[in-house]
């Protein structure tokens, strides 16, 4: 999966990040074409802003079901510090999109918040909507099995998403920031369900961080959200140039 922009860097930081929908469909046919099989899409507003706004968000989906109807498209309920859990709630609920990530900690900051998240993730399963979870720690991994066991997560298949160094120092993450979410998924292992599990990873070692995730089962979120460098450290092209240096590298790793 790629993920070309996110909801923080702009053209001023690479002219490469696609920040109108007729960029983001652009870097999504070329990431495409390069390996990738699936899009994480952030939109913005006319100022570039990140927003969590439906009209536009359909209006992406509709683009790029019409250019690469082949690659699944994933929303983001990402709140960056200013949308609120009913705000991301109420964005799938008008998309009703494929597919989406919602970070736990986000969707469920504190108790009070535990009725609703209940209604929304299984209204969201009822609907056929995947949601992966999105997981910063992990301790997070815990969490989320707890609030399967609660019951307000719903059981059975379940998408995590790794994300390995957002809260380090200048946010490199390392390949063995992976061990940690990895045992304490394992502790999850006798639960019914498929644990589809996938990473992201921040800084110079994205590559490897990556390729170790499919090396040992995972799946990889590659792009420009994350990183604009090559594994050499030079700076990329653009998105497709990322996508085609990890598919040569794991092409290149025997699997564990």
């Amino acid at each position: 999966m790629v993920a070309p922009n996110g909801a923080r860097r702009g053209n001023a930081d690479h002219p490469a990040i696609p920040v109108t929908i007729p960029e983001t469909v652009a870097a999504a046919k070329a990431c495409h074409a390069a390996g990738a099989g699936g899009i994480h899409a952030h939109v913005r507003d006319e100022t570039g802003v990140h927003v969590l706004d439906a009209g536009l968000y359909r209006e992406l989906i509709a683009e790029l079901e019409r250019t690469v109807p082949q690659m699944m498209v994933q929303i983001t309920t990402e709140a960056v510090g200013r949308y609120t859990p009913q705000a991301q709630r109420q964005l799938v609920e008008d998309v009703a999109p494929a597919a989406v990530s919602v970070a736990l900690r986000e969707m469920l900051p504190d108790e009070g918040e535990a009725k609703p998240a209940r209604e929304f993730y299984h209204q969201t399963a009822a609907a056929g909507i995947a949601v992966q979870h999105i997981l910063y720690e992990p301790q997070e991994v815990t969490g989320l099995f707890r609030q399967v066991d609660q019951g307000v997560v719903p059981a059975g298949d379940i998408q995590l998403l790794f994300v390995l160094g957002r809260y380090t120092a200048g946010q490199q993450s390392q390949v063995s920031d992976l061990d940690p979410f990895l045992a304490a998924l394992a502790k999850e292992s006798g639960r019914d369900g498929v644990h589809d599990w996938s990473l992201c990873a921040f800084g110079s070692n994205e590559t490897d961080c990556l390729t170790e995730a499919i090396r040992r089962g995972g799946k990889a979120r590659i792009g420009f959200e994350n990183n604009l460098h090559k594994r050499d450290g030079s700076l990329a092209a653009d998105n497709a140039e990322r996508v085609r240096e990890l598919m040569g590298v794991v092409a290149q790793t025997p699997s564990a």
